[in-house]
């Protein structure tokens, strides 16, 4: 059974940083892609960033490029997010994501708010 599992959100000054972790379990995690998405309060859910199942190919939303960094370590079965310079804007639940055989599969979120 698919399991993810998030950490790392919390209260941030703007301009900040803060480290995501998503451990995962259930899966041959080295063999999926990972994704990490955000929804604010009253809007859509939006996908922030994506790696490939071997790390060698990221991509970002327009809105955190260059700001955030996604990463992974296989023998830890774990993925990142590193978000750095902060903004309220950034404001959400961040959830990681994983297709795993047809089906997503999604943590239970980490809150993270940027507000002074």
């Amino acid at each position: 059974q698919v399991q993810l599992v998030e950490s790392g959100g919390g209260l941030v000054q703007p301009g900040g940083s803060l480290r995501l972790s998503c451990a995962a379990s259930g899966f041959t995690f080295s063999r999926y892609s990972m994704n990490w998405y955000r929804q604010a309060p009253g809007k859509e859910r939006e996908l922030v960033a994506v790696i490939t199942g071997t790390g060698g190919s990221t991509t970002y939303a327009d809105s955190v490029k260059g700001r955030f960094t996604i990463s992974r370590d296989n023998a830890k079965n774990t993925v990142y997010l590193q978000m750095n310079s902060l903004k309220p804007e950034d404001t959400a639940v961040y959830s990681c994501n994983a297709r795993v055989r047809g089906l997503d599969s999604w943590g239970q979120g980490t809150q993270v708010t940027v507000s002074s």
